[in-house]
């Protein structure tokens, strides 16, 4: 009974004790880690992964996955620029194009998992590298800035609207004195609302049922396509908002600055399986495992650590991580039986 009772216990704090532990370390061995500026640093560095994160866990609620994130906050980043500094549209105009164009390839790629039974992670592959291609092809290959030189041989004069570089740069004065930036903000009201509408409402749970049996619910009277197809597009919405805050924060509409972000808002989701013993998606894991890798990430730069480690590192955390959810889960389930 002892031996359960330290296994309970590890699964479901084992991942906070080591976020404590790797915390206090860094404070120890970096100097100025643990200062306040690092930790808004942090959190500015987390928001947008974490944003994009929380997208990718509503599609593996319900059995999915989406790889096209990274490629749709980028479309987001590049439209947002081109409506304003080509197109010389206003802040709102740009955004809600953005929202529709997210919500649009999510759509898309929940009818061809739901309707042409293409695999989740082929359909969003595929588009994935649909829209990498296209947003290159108006510029050509090039960042969007104001002054550039376009294909048609005129030049852009549009500039990005105060209003929206608001979006990204704007802090807030909250616990620290003006420094809390307002993604950080923003990506906690999702991560807020994400959580209780997993976790609280009908729909959310609904959502779990499908992930845990599809044909079950299926046959419960549960439409199951047209949640698969809405959490696609949930996923679609949230990356086009992280693409959107990157662009405010840049200036630009620099096309190679959402690199990472497809890689670190996946291991994100994937280590919030960890925490708390979930051993499922949950929107509290995502931004504890945002949280995670911001940290870890922090600490590895301010030790100097070489950046070709970084990936390595992140990834041995994943492994371990998830190693350490489901091989002692099923230990547990095991001494039950």
């Amino acid at each position: 009974m002892g031996n359960d009772r330290l296994l309970n216990f590890a699964i479901k704090y084992g991942f906070l004790i080591l976020l404590a532990g790797m915390v206090v370390y860094f404070g120890l061995a970096a100097p100025g880690f643990a200062s306040p500026r690092s930790a808004v640093f942090v959190l500015q560095s987390v928001a947008i992964t974490g944003i994009l994160a929380l997208g990718v866990t509503c599609t593996l609620v319900v059995g999915g996955f989406d790889l096209s994130i990274g490629a749709v906050a980028t479309s987001a980043l590049m439209l947002s620029a081109y409506a304003m500094v080509v197109l010389e549209m206003s802040a709102g105009v740009a955004i809600g194009l953005c929202l529709l164009m997210g919500a649009a390839v999510g759509l898309v790629n929940g009818l061809l998992i739901v309707k042409f039974r293409v695999p989740d992670l082929l359909a969003t592959l595929g588009m994935m590298f649909l829209l990498i291609g296209l947003q290159r092809i108006p510029t050509q290959g090039n960042s969007i800035a104001t002054g550039m030189a376009l294909p048609d041989g005129s030049t852009a004069e549009g500039v990005f609207s105060s209003t929206f570089l608001w979006l990204g740069r704007h802090r807030l004065d909250l616990v620290i004195d003006n420094l809390v930036p307002l993604p950080v903000v923003i990506f906690l009201l999702i991560a807020l609302g994400i959580w209780l509408f997993l976790g609280f409402t009908r729909q959310g749970r609904l959502m779990y049922a499908i992930g845990s049996n599809e044909r079950a619910a299926g046959l419960v009277g549960t439409p199951v396509n047209r949640y698969k197809i809405a959490a696609y597009m949930i996923s679609g919405v949230m990356a086009s908002i992280g693409g959107m805050l990157l662009a405010a924060r840049l200036g630009r509409g620099d096309i190679a600055s959402g690199t990472n972000l497809l890689l670190d808002s996946v291991a994100a989701a994937l280590i919030g399986f960890a925490v708390l013993g979930a051993a499922r998606p949950n929107a509290f894991g995502t931004a504890t495992g945002a949280l995670f890798v911001g940290i870890l990430l922090q600490g590895l730069t301010m030790m100097n650590a070489p950046y070709y480690t970084q990936d390595f590192v992140k990834g041995v955390v994943l492994v371990a991580a998830l190693v350490f959810t489901f091989y002692l889960s099923s230990r547990r389930g095991t001494g039950r039986s």
